[in-house]
């Protein structure tokens, strides 16, 4: 396979505020915050503000490695970071399809890496077998990770306003909470 790939960042707006967000897409609370950024964007403004978005696998959420991968190979694809929104969004609204019960039981203890891989295709539309099986994929998701231990991110969600953890911030407020913080 070709090194010609380019993972797209997973940016929107181009304001000079900064917002990034650490998510892991199987949590529910991220999955909340996850489902807020549109309307964030649209009341803060997508010329006062950046949203940056960096995956954030947790090893309790026990399939995360493969979503995440799925979602930054995804990013690889036409429409870059539009495709992994799409991957992003189907995991969203399909959660169960994607997480063990418990974080350690259920129907999904007997998927394989390649049923996760069908389910999202299915519920996205697009197809990421074969950016998945890039070689060095990988070094686009360590750089979601390292910047994260950079940053001392430890869980999802995490917020960041222009650089600086804000542990005031959380899935459950109010799309109008966050924007004040842009004002």
């Amino acid at each position: 396979m070709a090194n010609d790939w380019h993972a797209d960042p997973l940016v929107w707006g181009n304001g000079p505020r900064l917002f990034e967000i650490f998510l892991e897409p199987t949590c529910p609370f991220s999955v909340k915050t996850f489902h807020k950024l549109d309307d964030f964007l649209a009341q803060a403004g997508e010329s006062n503000v950046r949203v940056q978005l960096w995956l954030q696998s947790q090893p309790w959420h026990l399939l995360s490695p493969i979503v995440t991968r799925a979602i930054v190979a995804a990013s690889t694809l036409d429409g870059g970071k539009e495709t992994a929104k799409k991957v992003m969004a189907a995991v969203a609204d399909h959660r169960e399809e994607f997480v063990f019960e418990n974080h350690c039981t259920g129907p999904n203890r007997s998927v394989t890496p390649n049923d996760i891989l069908k389910r999202l295709e299915d519920y996205s539309g697009v197809a990421l077998t074969h950016a998945f099986e890039i070689p060095d994929l990988d070094s686009a998701l360590k750089r979601h990770a390292k910047y994260a231990r950079q940053n001392g991110i430890h869980s999802s969600p995490t917020f960041m306003v222009d650089g600086l953890v804000d542990p005031g911030m959380g899935s459950g407020d109010d799309v109008s909470e966050w924007v004040k913080r842009f004002q």
